[in-house]
């Protein structure tokens, strides 16, 4: 099988990976780190895609894996700068370096297992480099080999970059599921 990467320029296949079952539900869209918190929460229903839609138009907010023309994969990275993550107080700021940040790994259900999610990483860190990123964090959980649960598991595991060649540079203050976050840097310079 092979899985093709590539930017989210499509807004009905993001729809397919991070939006809900019905268009009026209040669910992520992978939004929760990509806008600011306020406005992420005053956002209701079908303004949520509305919202993806529109991130979309002004750049890919993330890569999409495709296995033919089925898409089976989703990972959402951008330069920290844009995201919340430059001003949480949970997940430390290690320097100045306007490096991006890639806070969400998802498979659809019926295709995990495959290898996808290392796919979704080096294709997300390939789009990072060809936008002339310097560097991508990342933020997963350190579970140790210890089952993460599905609904949490979207933020990866340290195994899960490491693989990539990324390396732990610090703790943090973050917890998810019970596991503290790491954060993993990769640079690409």
């Amino acid at each position: 099988m092979a899985i093709d990467v590539r930017p989210a320029t499509v807004f009905e296949d993001v729809q397919i990976m991070v939006g809900p079952k019905r268009p009026d539900a209040n669910v992520c869209w992978c939004l929760s780190y990509r806008i600011p918190s306020k406005e992420n929460l005053a956002l209701r229903g079908t303004a949520r895609g509305e919202r993806v839609a529109e991130l979309v138009r002004e750049g890919p907010p993330g890569v999409l894996a495709y296995d033919g023309e089925e898409v089976v994969g989703w990972a959402a990275i951008h330069p920290r700068a844009d995201t919340s993550f430059a001003r949480n107080r949970k997940i430390p700021r290690i320097d100045d370096q306007d490096v991006w940040s890639l806070w969400c790994v998802r498979v659809r259900p019926g295709h995990r297992g495959q290898g996808i999610a290392h796919d979704l990483v080096g294709g997300a860190v390939d789009y990072a480099r060809s936008q002339g990123a310097p560097a991508v964090e990342a933020y997963p959980v350190e579970n140790d080999g210890e089952k993460v649960d599905l609904t949490m598991a979207y933020v990866g595991t340290r195994a899960l970059f490491e693989r990539a060649g990324f390396s732990k540079v610090s703790d943090t203050d973050s917890v998810l599921n019970g596991f503290p976050r790491v954060l993993m840097r990769l640079d690409l310079a």
